[in-house]
């Protein structure tokens, strides 16, 4: 009876990626992906340009198709774990022209929980002005989102994202194209949400901040390099594996270019 209770006990990673594969045109994207990604970590995802970054993170929430493979969130498949989920995508794939507000898009965030026939109410138009509040965006909340700046852009899609209260949280280049001080109220609210017991996936490119922002990494290279706690796992050997020796790191952290060598 004890075994059975310590088996029903154990509590299911926040993520949970098994041979998961993407091709196109019969070209790999991203290969044999396995990963497990405890609750309550703040992790980034790290690698070279056309590394299956985005890819990964698009077939994990089945906005892509896939080859192959399986992605759980807390033991469930995305359908049943819809709720348990956040996701902030590229600004770039996002239509800003699109004649809406920002409490509007904020608002979208809550349609997973809505539904979409029932409309939003004071109580949900609360809570869009507080994650706007969050990232100091709430006197934007009527402004079209074609007249944002792309650091209110990125802040705005954040809020959409806090609004969902989901468990695990994925991010798709959200420091891309903003300005210092955005950055690093990007970085407090992400570190906010780990404090909370959440989970956040990164895609992230500066490698100079990797260790200052995040402690966990996953080093991706079409298959995953390693992946674990940041101390451990983000060494000059496993970044020359991923970044096939064009990246070395010195004993004072900054990334040195090998290109030439």
């Amino acid at each position: 009876m004890s075994k059975q209770l310590d088996s029903t006990d154990k509590k299911p990673p926040a993520l949970l990626v098994d041979d998961l594969t993407v091709a196109y045109n019969s070209k790999p994207a991203i290969w044999d992906i396995d990963l497990n990604v405890p609750e309550g970590v703040l992790m980034a995802i790290v690698g070279p340009n056309g590394a299956g970054k985005s890819t990964f993170i698009k077939a994990v929430l089945n906005l892509i198709p896939r080859a192959a493979g399986t992605a759980l969130f807390y033991g469930q498949a995305y359908e049943q774990a819809r709720s348990l989920v956040g996701y902030v995508p590229q600004r770039g794939s996002v239509d800003w022209d699109f004649p809406t507000s920002v409490l509007d898009v904020v608002t979208m965030g809550l349609y997973g929980k809505l539904g979409w026939f029932r409309r939003p109410g004071r109580q949900e138009r609360e809570l869009a002005l507080h994650a706007l509040d969050q990232v100091s965006m709430a006197d934007f909340a009527n402004r079209q989102i074609s007249q944002l700046s792309g650091g209110q852009q990125q802040r705005t899609f954040l809020a959409r994202a806090l609004v969902q209260d989901a468990q695990i949280y994925f991010m798709d280049e959200p420091f891309a194209a903003v300005d210092a001080v955005t950055e690093r109220a990007i970085v407090n609210i992400l570190r906010e949400l780990r404090e909370r017991g959440k989970t956040v996936l990164v895609v992230h490119h500066d490698l100079q901040t990797v260790k200052d922002y995040f402690d966990w990494v996953t080093l991706l290279n079409v298959e995953v390099i390693a992946s674990g706690p940041t101390e451990a796992t983000f060494t000059s050997e496993n970044l020359r594996k991923t970044y096939g020796g064009r990246v070395a790191f010195l004993d004072g952290g900054a990334p040195v270019n090998m290109a030439g060598d």
